[in-house]
Order: structure tokens, then C-alpha cells, then sequence
């Protein structure tokens, strides 16, 4: 999961500095990162936990989504970049990316809290 988190910061960062291969890096990452989240379970019955388990794997999702509007910014050979000529994709996968950031950011930190109140 460290190893994915870290390609999307390179990924995420060298897209930004407009470097070709970005999303090359990106997208293995955000697949490791988030394949390495849905396998992850929670066998409890506390409903808060289910709710942002599944909040948190919607945000996997759009990191998922992220990566493809990355390369749709690009002209590139997964034939994407048709995606470019509707004017909403340019750089939206900022957007994305940075609400499904926030996203994990708030249910990993209060998952973390409710499991902790579970254990006491």
C-alpha cells in the first residue's frame, strides 16, 4: 500500500510539472493502492465503520477514475484523449484526485477513532 501511495505522489507531482510518463506512474499506483483497500475487511458490526469503509472505497474508486482523466489530458494509445475536446477534462483529474485524497484523509482518521472507542 506504501509503495502505490508513493507512486501516485510521483506520479501526481510529475504531471504537474507536465512530464509525459506521469501517468504511467500514476496508475499502477492508484491500482495498488486501491486493490490493496478493497481487500482489506471489517468483520464488526459497528454501522460508523461500515459507512466510511464504504466512503473509503467510493475514494478508491476515484483515484481509480483519476488516473483515467490523466491520461485523457493526454494524447496517448489507450485512445483517450477524445475526451479532451469536451473541455471538462483538461485537468479535472486535479479535482478528483484531490476529493478522493480528502476523502481517505477524513475515514482513515476516524476509523481510526471509532475502532479505538470499539477496543475500550
Amino acid at each position: 500500500m506504501l509503495l502505490g501511495g508513493m507512486l501516485m505522489v510521483i506520479g501526481s507531482g510529475a504531471s504537474l510539472f507536465m512530464q509525459a510518463w506521469a501517468p504511467y506512474i500514476f496508475a499502477p499506483g492508484a491500482l495498488l493502492f486501491a486493490a490493496i483497500q478493497m481487500r482489506q475487511t471489517y468483520e464488526g458490526k459497528n454501522i460508523t465503520i461500515r459507512r466510511l469503509r464504504r466512503i473509503m472505497l467510493m475514494s478508491d474508486v476515484l483515484f481509480l477514475i483519476a488516473a483515467l482523466l490523466m491520461f485523457a489530458s493526454q494524447a496517448n494509445f489507450l485512445g483517450l484523449d477524445f475526451l479532451i475536446y469536451l473541455k471538462y477534462v483538461h485537468n479535472n483529474w486535479i479535482v478528483v484526485l484531490l476529493v478522493a485524497a480528502i476523502l481517505q484523509l477524513y475515514t482513515s482518521h476516524r476509523i481510526a477513532n471509532e475502532l479505538e472507542k470499539e477496543s475500550q
